[in-house]
């Protein structure tokens, strides 16, 4: 998959099957959208790319308006996202810095300098929730008008649903920060998980007993916090278990950045620099801070004893199921 920032005509393939949207999670219904694209493209000979923007759009917003915490936490890091489109088959993507002048667009001009002249889209496939250019005036019937003046096509989805309810960006989140990391899986359509590349840190796991893979989570606020029984998948040849917590680090330091921290048991390895996943199976606790290290050992020690008995009866529960 080739990633662009921004238009690049020289190296953009010219012959393009468009989606649109900010993909944040890439979940089952991002994923149907993305299976009729390709589909599409295929047929018709076109390349699937995908326009997706940096910031969030709402991100954007909510910093003009002075007030970052009236956007949506974020589901996945923009690394993330485009691991996800990676394997969903996705031919290019081009990453669009969300800015002023492109707040300014109206849906007109939006698809005129971005969907044609930009991206020389000759199909395009929209959710049917997309909206677009200045004030989100534009809807799917003006794409689909305007596309057969320009010379593509439009197309929209109808929505994916589990058990009723819609899929949608919005519906992960509220089950990650609930907690429900089984029902975000289960719209993911596959366990949620942060990688990066394993940052120098403080060290104070090591003093404590408890070494840690620092990951950065750098893509704003994310959907969730806490400690959780964790997978690492990068280290070994096979996913090791681990706990794991996600968060700003409350029990020892104040308005500290967000971090995700691993310890990966019964292993202690330098992995610093490595590129690695973790997977988030389960919710142990929220965030706490503690009034010393001793107390912040104890709950360590908690949770990876809590996390450890996870993963027995897990095994358990397989082996039973082979029998």
């Amino acid at each position: 998959m080739h990633v662009f920032r921004g238009f690049n005509h020289r190296a953009l393939a010219g012959r393009n099957a468009l989606t649109i949207g900010n993909f944040d999670g890439v979940h089952r219904g991002h994923q149907a959208i993305l299976r009729n694209l390709i589909d599409v493209a295929r047929r018709r000979q076109l390349v699937p790319t995908l326009l997706t923007f940096e910031p969030h759009p709402r991100d954007f917003f909510a910093t003009l308006r002075r007030s970052p915490d009236s956007a949506p936490p974020h589901i996945s890091t923009l690394r993330d996202k485009l691991g996800a489109l990676s394997d969903c088959g996705v031919g290019q993507v081009v990453v669009l810095r969300f800015d002023q002048r492109l707040a300014n667009l109206t849906a007109e001009d939006f698809i005129r300098q971005v969907v044609t002249a930009g991206l020389r889209a000759e199909y395009v496939l929209v959710g049917d929730d997309f909206r677009f250019g200045a004030g989100r005036a534009g809807n799917f019937a003006l794409l689909q008008s305007m596309g057969k003046t320009l010379g593509f096509d439009a197309e929209q989805m109808p929505p994916v649903t589990e058990t009723g309810r819609r899929i949608s960006s919005s519906a992960v989140r509220e089950a990650l920060q609930s907690g429900d990391m089984e029902a975000a899986g289960l719209l993911l359509g596959r366990p949620y998980a942060v990688s990066g590349h394993v940052l120098h840190g403080a060290k104070l796991g090591r003093k404590l007993g408890f070494p840690t893979l620092n990951l950065a989570f750098d893509s704003g606020r994310p959907a969730l916090a806490g400690v959780f029984v964790a997978r690492v998948h990068g280290l070994d040849s096979s996913p090791l278990a681990a706990v794991a917590s996600l968060g700003t680090r409350p029990a020892v330091e104040a308005n500290g950045r967000v971090l995700l921290e691993t310890h990966v048991f019964d292993w202690n390895e330098s992995a610093y620099g490595k590129l690695v996943r973790v997977e988030l199976l389960h919710k142990l606790r929220d965030e706490a801070h503690f009034p010393d290290l001793d107390h912040l050992t104890a709950a360590i020690e908690a949770d990876a004893a809590q996390a450890r008995a996870w993963f027995g009866q897990l095994a358990r529960q397989i082996t039973r199921d082979r029998i």
